[in-house]
């Protein structure tokens, strides 16, 4: 699926617990394997949470940065 950069600007921006529902919900679809399709989806969306956790807490990016990368929750 391809985007448009431009259309991705005026889309409201999402929360990052809206987006981590859709990471959820994709998970379930696929029952825990994801298709070449679905992985780059998955990636689309981490990305996407990535900067709405960031956008929400600005202040902790630095700390997070100098402390090396975060570690995955069970």
């Amino acid at each position: 699926m391809a985007t448009n950069p431009a259309s991705e600007t005026r889309r409201p921006r999402r929360t990052a617990d809206e987006v981590n529902e859709e990471i959820r919900a994709l998970w379930l679809r696929c029952g825990g394997r994801l298709s070449t399709e679905q992985r780059r989806e998955y990636q689309r969306l981490v990305t996407e949470w990535a900067a709405a956790e960031a956008a929400a807490h600005p202040e902790a990016v630095g700390r997070a940065e100098s402390h090396g990368s975060p570690t995955r929750a069970a």
